[in-house]
């Protein structure tokens, strides 16, 4: 059998392929090359460009404007127009393109606002490319390049474990929350919905949610360490959703930090789905409870909201987040890390959300390890805890 090359395609198909090319819009940035000069120049020698169709950036230009008022910005792009310059400041050296002779580079600002309009309306790709004058691949691929700079540039400067320093605030503000001391983190891991994948699909199948909608889900998960204020501290992304907390929490590189020492005299707070150990602690969870053990599961509860809250603004601001996604496996962990990192600019600027419908935030809480109970010294721990709790009357228990 004969293998097919490019050189026996019919010339008009290949022409066909070259004016999709262009009616796209790719951003080819096509270096200048002796073999070149014949797609740069015409016959006559005068220098000519790659056709780009025209289309309208009457609403991008409008945004663009400083003429735009701030409180419609923040709308569009959930954050105001001094937190979207300092992150296109922050970017510029990774994702700006020199222009070329065969056409303009699309211009930092543009780049960056389109994958944060994205991720924050998590409207289609079509839509997308209507609204900044792009063609829909260039729209796909500006998004994925901006967020891998998000991961590389931003992420290890506003997504960083405590130092010394700040632990010691943490723990006293958590302390101040619940009673509870030497707490440094509240952990919690949530799912999101994915079309479902062409290969191994049976471990991305989501049976909570599938039991709960009554129709097939799957999901990547989330697993996330905030401090008191609702910022993350540490993520770990992408591992398929038929998978527990507990066996996320494992394939995490938290819990290798963890083995190394990490942790050692301080806590992460996680809900039922986590096991007990030297350095999680979770609620009681046996049936018929005392008091000293409500009371201080109560308290436990109060440091867990602080991450569901922070999780639940998180998909309120990044609409992308609550909806099947269609983009492809290998892509969406740095998309989601991109959002979490935003997240926690958006957070430290005190960027506010407008009201919007109710976003669900649920994880499998019900899905208790096989061992939960991983520690003799947590277990003793956290009986002392719950008892001088009570004993202090800081376990909200005083009609006893």
């Amino acid at each position: 059998m004969k293998e097919n090359t490019p050189n026996k395609q019919p010339m008009q198909q290949r022409k066909r392929k070259a004016v999709d090319l262009a009616d796209l819009g790719y951003d080819l940035n096509l270096a200048a090359s002796s073999s070149g000069d014949t797609a740069e120049r015409g016959g006559d020698g005068q220098q000519r460009r790659l056709w780009v169709k025209n289309r309208s950036k009457d609403w991008w230009d409008k945004y663009n404007s400083d003429d735009c008022p701030d409180d419609e910005f923040q709308k569009a792009f959930r954050m105001g127009k001094q937190t979207f310059e300092i992150i296109c400041n922050e970017l510029t050296a990774s994702v700006a393109k020199e222009n070329t002779m065969l056409r303009d580079a699309v211009p930092v600002r543009q780049r960056v606002a389109v994958c944060v309009y994205r991720l924050a309306t998590g409207e289609s790709l079509r839509l997308v490319s209507k609204r900044f004058g792009l063609g829909i691949s260039t729209c796909h691929k500006l998004v994925l390049e901006v967020c891998s700079a998000i991961k590389d540039v931003l992420m290890p400067k506003y997504i960083q474990w405590p130092n010394s320093d700040s632990k010691k605030a943490i723990c006293d503000e958590f302390g101040s929350i619940s009673g509870i001391p030497n707490v440094v983190g509240s952990m919690y891991t949530i799912h999101i919905p994915i079309i479902a994948p062409k290969v191994n699909v049976a471990a991305y199948f989501n049976k909570h949610d599938t039991d709960r909608k009554q129709k097939t889900c799957y999901s990547v998960t989330v697993q996330g360490v905030v401090n008191p204020n609702g910022v993350f501290t540490d993520v770990c992304i992408g591992w398929p959703g038929s998978m527990s907390d507990d066996q996320v929490l494992e394939k995490s590189a938290l819990y290798q930090r963890a083995d190394g020492g990490l942790l050692k005299g301080v806590w992460i707070v996680g809900g039922c789905g986590y096991p007990l150990m030297d350095w999680v602690l979770v609620p009681y969870t046996q049936p018929h409870l005392t008091w000293t053990q409500h009371a201080f599961n109560e308290k436990i509860d109060e440091i867990l909201k602080v991450s569901k809250d922070a999780f639940e603004r998180l998909k309120r601001r990044w609409s992308c987040l609550q909806k099947r996604t269609e983009m492809k496996l290998q892509d969406l962990p740095v998309v989601l890390g991109a959002c979490c990192v935003l997240h926690n600019i958006c957070e430290l600027r005190d960027e506010l959300i407008e009201p919007v419908s109710v976003v669900e935030v649920s994880d499998d809480e019900r899905m208790v390890p096989e061992t939960a109970l991983r520690s003799e010294v947590a277990m003793k721990a956290r009986d002392t805890m719950a008892h001088n709790l009570l004993h202090h009357n800081h376990a909200g228990t005083s009609i006893l």
